[in-house]
């Protein structure tokens, strides 16, 4: 028979994001998890010892002879199975990373438990998009784009407006959209390509450069500015150098002081755990939200048309002899 504790480990198997907090290394978020994963499990109330035969002494009368002695059998419980014997039931939680979020930025972070750890490396490969907000600040430029990194250059922002902002934005977007058709390998004269640009389902296929999806300005306020942006391959620095470059486009120099992801995929971060969250009982709840969610987007048009182009890219590239051996799959968007 299973115990209480064993019955919950069988349960910490799945994907579940969590919010990880601005200054604190990925590792720490995970080793902390573990370590709460683990007391609680071990917390848990320990097997029932087993029950082994145990033969007593007893003695008859008041003379006490070896006529008299008497071997009475008696059930008692196995020292071998006590907890100060066996130790913790469990000695190790292995807690998977997905896509990972430096020390200098927050927000989703999506993790793995058990078998689903295999599908980590599958989501940081697959091409589902991720969503920043990014602070940035005109009037500085450092030598790692941070505003808390060492100085450069200092400039004048008084010429920047709003629709100059907006403009800059504008040419951004359009030169990204360009790499993203180039990188989609989706042959752009049929209706099919047309439906998944208008719905916004194109992508790149195999190796590209960080692509923008979208960007757009959501708070303008001399010398402080909020840039929303969906992106695809990414990285932090990245996020931070493109604010370096809209800085550079207005004629001044702008500076990122905040970098927040508030999505990764199907993960967003109304649905992340906060750190007062990360218990066994949240996790597991996260972990059966997730797998509705994905039962959800396994049916919706959106996994069809997403499935049709990846079909339509792999018979594009059969038809040029470039295929590599490499399958493109939606699935591992989903699991």
């Amino acid at each position: 028979m299973s115990t209480q504790a064993v019955r919950l480990f069988r349960k910490l198997d799945g994907l579940f994001a969590v919010y990880k907090p601005q200054g604190v290394h990925w590792k720490l978020v995970r080793d902390n998890i573990e370590a709460h994963l683990l007391k609680e499990l071990n917390s848990c109330p320990p097997p029932p010892p087993r029950l082994t035969v145990q033969f007593q002494l007893l003695t008859s009368g008041e003379n006490r002879s070896s006529r008299d002695l008497i071997l009475s059998p008696s059930m008692v419980p196995s020292l071998a199975d006590h907890p100060h014997v066996t130790g913790p039931q469990f000695h190790k939680v292995h807690v998977g990373i997905g896509h990972r979020l430096d020390a200098f930025s927050s927000g989703v972070l999506v993790l793995g438990l058990g078998k689903a750890n295999g599908l980590l490396e599958h989501l940081c490969k697959s091409h589902v998009t991720r969503d920043y907000t990014l602070e940035g600040q005109f009037g500085k430029a450092t030598d790692d784009f941070c505003h808390t990194g060492r100085v450069i250059e200092k400039t004048t922002y008084d010429h920047v407006t709003e629709d100059k902002l907006e403009r800059v934005i504008a040419m951004m977007q359009g030169a990204n959209q360009k790499a993203l058709i180039m990188y989609s390998q989706v042959d752009l004269q049929t209706q099919e390509a047309y439906e998944l640009a208008l719905k916004g389902l194109l992508y790149p296929h195999g190796k590209s450069p960080p692509i923008l999806t979208g960007l757009r300005c959501i708070h303008f306020n001399p010398p402080h500015f909020t840039l929303e942006v969906q992106c695809v391959n990414e990285t932090q620095k990245y996020l931070r150098k493109l604010i370096h470059e809209v800085g550079l486009e207005l004629r001044t120099s702008a500076v990122c002081s905040g970098v927040r992801r508030t999505r990764d995929g199907p993960f967003k971060v109304e649905n992340a755990l906060t750190r007062q969250q990360w218990t066994t009982d949240n996790i597991i709840k996260a972990i059966a939200h997730f797998r509705s969610t994905k039962r959800k987007i396994r049916k919706s048009g959106i996994y069809r048309q997403t499935a049709a182009q990846s079909n339509t890219s792999i018979q594009e590239q059969k038809s040029k002899g470039l295929d590599d051996g490499q399958n493109f799959s939606c699935d591992t968007m989903v699991g």
